[in-house]
């Protein structure tokens, strides 16, 4: 059996860990909104056409803040269409996606359902396609209390009382050529300027989000974000990124080792922030929004890697027709070793609460989700599902720093350590939680946890995601295949940890 140590001393936090890193996002892509979110007629949905089965799900995980409408569907987007009787709504062709939407479902039914649900909305505003008036409109209508032209109709539109949306993204994934309105970072930054100025007056409390680079293999990648963000620093608020990880080639070694390549993507982002404060003594803070991250196979596209995104300006799909209305598109199917990977990216956010406010899993519902409905049916948990509930469930508090003594397996990222930990310090609870991936493919792992400065602790809980086989995966009819499992306790010193498994250890 292969060993490992992990310490931490309560006198190192990373930082206080914000609850908006557990958030997530919804598109008008496929089937999150329409059978996802919304089918009206449903057994299970209420009057208002809101599967109630989707949000018990949802509460569950305890999701603090989503992000709508897109995505790369809001750059064609015009939100105007969405709003007022459902009747007089028109059918509008999405580029984005090859599908026709019926705008059944628009502002007010998501900012609605999220009041309900005690969620807060953060909405992205269309840059692509929109214009910055359009955007200041938006914001009238969503946050002014009344007595102007669009903080009336919202009133006629049945929620006299404002939303109050505090959190705006500056368009989406701007600096690719995938997105329709297409950008360079200086007329991006030109744009989201005015859009930002105008949509400030109108509400200055809200938070902007400006467009960051998304993916390491553009080739503006941090160059995006060193010719924009001098622009923007002083109006917004965060810088977005988005990162998906896929197992495609690449081995087993280097798919685990994700959350390594994560950790190296959001730290590119804290240096091209910190370079642009120091170069243009910026005197405040601004945060990084991981808007959009997750496991992403590409089992419905035809794309063999990340980086066949570099020039590419649309996506072909295996799954649909063109022009379907909500069609069943890039459901992914997620196995047991696509949970232990999105619980080790989940460490990495953990380990760096201290640069990352928000972070979105995309997407929630359908769309490489957790969650998998059944049009007129059921719904059931993906295996991703767990890890991330169990990330939402025990990491609250404060993050603290650990250090690691382990052997260790080589991959793309260089020699790493067999186990990745984050330690979180619950001062509610009194508990101190440690998350450990355990990357060693073919031993269990005994492993000693040494507490420094939180007195006497005990090892109260150890739950487990692992098995032998990496493939399996839940569905309708055998939605139990894959979950978490509790191990009994002991008093020794160490606890085993299987081999391939995403453990949660509470000590009080």
């Amino acid at each position: 059996m292969k060993k490992a140590k992990v310490f931490s001393d309560k006198h190192y936090p990373i930082g206080k860990i914000d609850d908006k890193i557990y958030a997530s996002f919804t598109e008008h892509l496929g089937r999150c909104i329409y059978s996802g979110l919304y089918e009206p007629g449903h057994p299970a949905a209420d009057e208002n056409g809101i599967r109630q089965d989707v949000v018990g799900l949802i509460k569950e995980l305890n999701v603090p803040v989503i992000r709508y409408p897109g995505g790369n569907f809001v750059s064609c987007y015009d939100w105007h269409d969405g709003i007022g009787p459902k009747e007089n709504r028109p059918r509008r062709m999405d580029y984005a996606w090859s599908s026709i939407e019926t705008n059944e479902f628009g502002i007010d039914e998501f900012c609605r359902w999220a009041e309900e649900a005690g969620i807060e909305p953060m909405i992205a505003v269309n840059l692509g396609t929109g214009s910055i008036k359009d955007a200041g409109d938006l914001v009238e209508y969503c946050n002014h209390p009344g007595g102007t032209y669009w903080s009336d109709l919202r009133a006629k539109n049945g929620h006299p009382k404002p939303y109050n949306v505090k959190y705006w993204c500056l368009g989406n994934e701007m600096e690719g050529n995938w997105q329709a309105g297409h950008l360079s970072a200086e007329d991006y930054a030109k744009k989201a300027l005015e859009a930002a100025k105008i949509m400030k007056w109108v509400d200055p409390s809200i938070k902007l989000v400006a467009c960051g680079s998304s993916y390491d293999m553009l080739p503006t990648y941090m160059e995006w974000d060193r010719v924009m963000l001098p622009e923007l620093y002083n109006q917004v608020d965060y810088l977005s990124t988005h990162h998906y990880v896929m197992n495609a080639g690449q081995g087993l070694a280097n798919f685990l080792a994700s959350y390594k390549e994560l950790d190296n993507h959001i730290k590119n982002s804290v240096r091209v922030i910190e370079y642009v404060k120091a170069k243009n003594k910026f005197t405040k803070d601004i945060k990084i929004c991981l808007d959009e991250w997750n496991v992403w196979n590409f089992q419905d596209i035809k794309m063999d890697s990340m980086s066949d995104l570099s020039g590419m300006t649309t996506f072909e799909l295996t799954s649909a027709e063109k022009w379907e209305v909500a069609p069943g598109i890039l459901e992914e199917k997620y196995s047991l070793l696509d949970s232990l990977v999105l619980g080790g990216m989940g460490i990495t956010l953990l380990n760096n609460v201290d640069t990352v406010e928000i972070a979105c899993l995309a997407q929630l519902i359908n769309v490489i989700a957790p969650i998998t409905t059944v049009r007129g049916g059921g719904v059931f948990k993906q295996t991703t599902y767990y890890s991330f509930h169990m990330l939402s469930k025990y990491g609250r508090g404060t993050s603290m720093k650990a250090a690691v003594e382990s052997e260790t397996y080589s991959s793309s990222f260089g020699e790493l350590n067999l186990v990745e930990p984050a330690v979180v310090y619950n001062e509610e609870a009194d508990e101190v939680r440690v998350f450990v991936l355990n990357c060693s493919q073919d031993e269990d792992t005994a492993l000693e946890v040494e507490l420094q400065g939180y007195g006497d602790r005990k090892l109260k809980k150890h739950l487990v995601l692992a098995g032998d086989d990496l493939e399996a995966r839940n569905t309708i009819d055998q939605p139990d295949e894959v979950g978490m499992k509790e191990l009994p306790v002991s008093d020794g010193a160490e606890v085993v940890l299987p081999k391939l498994s995403w453990n949660v250890l509470i000590y009080g």
